[in-house]
Formats: C-alpha cells, structure tokens, sequence
C-alpha cells in the first residue's frame, strides 16, 4: 500500500502539485498553500514535533508514511524527511491508497 502511496507522490510531484523539503514545506504551510504534509516515519523526533505542532496550528492534515529514502525516491530528490500535497485531488488519492481516505 505504501509504495502505491508514495507513487502518488511523484505524479503530484512531476504535476507541480507537490513541495518538498523541510523549509519550502514550512514556507507552504504559512502561505496556506497545503493540504497534506507527508512525513517521513524516520524523521528527527525534532522534526515530528516541529510538522505537528504546524500543522495542528494551521489545521492542516499531517500523515507519517515511507522513509526518508522512499520519499526521497518518490520526488526525485535527495533524502527528503517531509513533503506537502497543495491539491485535494493528490491529496485524496494518496490517502485512499494508504486507506485512510474518504
């Protein structure tokens, strides 16, 4: 189901629908540009308090699925902890496939 998801990402990604990277997502979430921020199951727990705490302050849906390697392979990148869905389309597709969704 995860890698499903994660591919899910790389069509956002390759759609302009995606940002990644811990502060262009931070910038993304204060424009209110997000949806849904990914993060990596392997982050710093530094890193989770931080993405939590902004996305409960912006009400902003936060799930933790993949690593930072299967995220980072997912957006083309090198290792990415945290990635953001700024489309509801992507966004409701990537939870479907992690059977989360609506």
């Amino acid at each position: 189901m995860q890698n499903e998801a994660l591919s899910v990402l790389s069509l956002a990604m390759k759609a302009g629908k995606l940002v990644s990277g811990g502060d262009r997502v931070l910038d993304a979430l204060r424009e209110g540009t997000v949806c849904l921020v990914v993060l990596s199951e392997d982050a710093s727990e530094n890193t989770k308090k931080r993405f939590h705490d902004q996305c409960a302050y912006r009400n902003v849906a936060l799930v933790e699925a993949g690593t930072r390697e299967s995220l980072a392979k997912a957006v083309g990148k090198d290792l990415r902890s945290v990635a953001a869905i700024k489309d509801e389309g992507f966004r409701n597709l990537f939870l479907r496939k992690l059977n989360l969704g609506e």
